[in-house]
């Protein structure tokens, strides 16, 4: 069955699909590998490898939802019956399912320092304290991370156009707000140009092999490519709207992210004597106490953490999404009720690893807790396989008749940059994505 729902516009279309995107890889993972892996050389490999393997690959999603007007599992059973490819959707659905699991942990976490934040109990100066107690406090962690469910929930329950599309309408061009007046105080800070030359200044001295393979895997990490969402979101599309000017609307809009993230951060923690290389805990140890110590650090700090969970959200919904989208197979009345069933189960496969850094911390899969080894499992097993099967599933399995109209290239230049985004998809994604997953086990 197609889809009833559609996007009212690709404006609506191209928000939701960035919001996607833009959460914890562009605010929380990428500014300490940006930290850890030589700084402005690691951010222009970034960006190259985002225009030359994330874009052919979110490309190839869109096609794929948008051709079919289907949801993951029905799309790739269209282009190929019979065969065994929907599970490609079917791996999708999966990894959304066990992401969104571990990932609406870290939303709570976001939740409970916002709200400590403007209850005025969010002070230092032992921030690595606080963020071991709010972790390891099992009732507090856990009913976080049901509110953050909740939440999720009750938008995607509202549908494509009332629910979704309208959070991000407002949530996205707020997060850029934010993202500009944090920017700009943190550029006005004493010696913030120190952390912008860090940040911009490629010193490509720095680099090794793995903060190459790092910046590529991160590249299509970051726009939500590997896990169907794409084509689920693209499903919902017009067919009169262009998929390219989406697309590079999208990763510009990501690009840009990063950069803000970076122009926020860095500056501000050069400005301090505070060292870039501080991992995970960055966000959520360092930066407040960055923020504490210049003036009126505590709103900006609040301003951060209202950014940051305005991100997580968003990415939150498309997950959600794909699994509600899946099952209700574009029947309306079925999805109220199954985006309330899915995020419980979810809520409910979640507690473990909420649990995992307090009660159930000497529990171990693999000499990992809970929450790393299922957030291992997604990032460096699962999402990178679905990234490589759809690459692979593309150039092999969908008419290049259909390609050709759906990327509407119809002129002789058009001609030929789908010719280079064909060979980008079905030669250099595939290689490089098998790259970066044979690093991650320690193969290479």
């Amino acid at each position: 069955m197609k889809q009833t729902d559609q996007w009212t516009n690709r404006l609506g279309f191209i928000l939701a699909a960035a919001g996607s995107a833009i959460g914890l890889g562009a605010i929380w993972k990428f500014p300490y590998i940006v930290g850890t892996s030589g700084g402005g050389a690691f951010f222009l490999l970034f960006l190259l490898f985002t225009v030359a393997i994330g874009l052919p690959l979110l490309l190839g999603e869109f096609t794929i939802g948008r051709s079919t007007q289907k949801e993951a599992i029905s799309a790739y059973r269209t282009i190929a019956p019979g065969s065994l490819w929907y599970w490609v959707g079917r791996l999708g659905v999966i990894t959304c399912f066990l992401l969104l699991s571990f990932y609406s942990v870290v939303g709570g976490w976001i939740l409970t320092y916002l709200m400590r934040g403007l209850s005025g109990q969010l002070t230092g100066p032992h921030y690595d304290a606080l963020f071991g107690n709010v972790i390891a406090d099992p009732v507090g962690a856990v009913a976080a991370q049901f509110v953050f469910m909740l939440i999720t929930a009750w938008v995607v329950a509202r549908g494509v156009q009332s629910g979704i599309e309208s959070a991000n309408k407002y949530m996205m061009p707020a997060l850029f707000i934010l993202f500009v007046i944090l920017m700009l105080r943190s550029l006005t800070l004493d010696g913030a140009m120190e952390g912008v030359s860090f940040f911009l200044h490629p010193d490509f001295s720095k680099l090794d092999s793995r903060s190459i393979l790092y910046a590529m895997g991160q590249s299509f990490f970051s726009l939500s490519v590997g896990v169907s969402v794409m084509v689920t979101y693209s499903s919902y599309l017009a067919k009169n709207e262009s998929l390219v000017r989406s697309a590079g609307s999208i990763v510009g809009l990501n690009l840009l992210v990063s950069l803000f993230a970076g122009l926020a951060i860095f500056p501000a923690v050069f400005s301090l004597g505070v060292e870039p290389t501080a991992g995970p805990g960055l966000l959520f140890i360092v930066l407040p106490s960055v923020f504490e110590k210049i003036a009126f650090g505590s709103i900006f700090l609040l301003i951060f953490l209202a950014l940051f969970l305005f991100a997580t959200l968003t990415s939150a919904f498309s997950m959600l999404e794909i699994i509600v989208a899946s099952l209700a197979k574009g029947e309306g009345a079925k999805r109220k009720r199954l985006s309330w069933l899915i995020g419980l189960l979810i809520f409910v496969a979640g507690v473990p690893s909420a649990l995992s850094f307090g009660v159930w911390s000497e529990v171990t899969i693999f000499g990992k807790s809970i929450f790393d080894a299922i957030d291992f499992l997604v990032s460096n097993l699962l999402m990178p396989l679905g990234a490589f099967l759809i690459a692979i599933f593309v150039p092999l399995r969908m008419k290049r008749e259909v390609l050709l109209a759906e990327l509407q290239a119809d002129t002789p230049l058009g001609k030929k940059l789908f010719v280079v985004w064909l060979l980008l998809l079905k030669y250099v994604a595939p290689f490089a994505i098998l790259f970066v997953f044979l690093n991650t086990l320690g193969i290479l």
